[in-house]
């Protein structure tokens, strides 16, 4: 009988050595390429391996990723639009990611793309109410400087989210210190990009309950300067030895 040659594997071949994490390292810090390994296919924008596994959702890879020095000295890798791939986490609502991300570098919150959008106003855009929670949570400079930031145009996060309605993200952005009558460069507000008629309606009553807590602070600030003591108007007291002495 002919021998055949079975194309099987060979059960009994001896393993290969298993990749240690040090042994990964290494070989990532050689070939940095093969780290970031940007897409330069037409559509491809150039995105790396976390570009693309953070906008899927993909939190293990992202940590591995990062594990390995994908983002290296506070440099994240950008695309030829020059966002993050916080940005496109934040974009699809992906929010163990954006979590991670967030956690890993902050800094990268507040930075802008070649349009002037960051990561909160990615996630407005989107809806994503949690997102944008923990992107406020995160951000350098406290959650109302974050809200105030604008686009190219003008644009604030609270734009992008009353243009599509989302109500959820209308009243966290206002609680973190939006300012609702903010205009673009159209001299358009938030209200006027409103997607629906309720949208409108629930973006107007926010603001108006906005105006009352500010208006009510603002008077109990007045009240506790008026009943300090040590912010009393001096008083000059006239005796009659100055008068005669006048």
């Amino acid at each position: 009988m002919a021998n055949v040659r079975s194309s099987r594997p060979n059960a009994f071949a001896a393993p290969c050595a298993p990749t240690t994490p040090s042994s990964s390292s290494a070989s990532s810090s050689r070939t940095p390429q093969l780290l970031h390994n940007p897409d330069t296919s037409p559509l491809g924008l150039s995105n790396s391996n976390l570009h693309l596994a953070a906008s899927l959702g993909h939190l293990q890879i992202c940590k591995v990723l990062v594990s390995l020095g994908h983002e290296e000295d506070s440099n994240p890798a950008l695309n030829e639009n020059h966002q993050t791939a916080l940005m496109l986490a934040a974009a699809a609502g992906h929010t163990e990611v954006v979590h991670f991300l967030c956690e890993s570098d902050p800094s990268t919150i507040a930075r802008q793309d070649v349009r002037g959008r960051d990561a909160i106003m990615e996630a407005s855009l989107g809806g994503h109410d949690t997102a944008v929670q923990i992107l406020l949570t995160y951000a350098p400079g406290g959650a109302t400087s974050a809200v105030q930031s604008a686009d190219a145009d003008g644009n604030t996060a609270l734009h992008f989210a009353s243009s599509n309605g989302n109500l959820l993200v209308l009243r966290t952005l206002l609680a973190a210190g939006a300012d609702a009558e903010k205009r673009n460069v159209w001299s358009w507000s938030a209200v006027a990009y409103s997607a629906t008629v309720q949208a409108e309606v629930y973006l107007k009553s926010l603001m108006v309950d906005a105006e009352k807590r500010r208006r009510a602070r603002s008077d109990a600030s007045d009240l506790s300067r008026a009943s300090d003591p040590r912010r009393a108007p001096a008083v000059r007291m006239v005796t009659s030895d100055s008068m005669d002495g006048s």
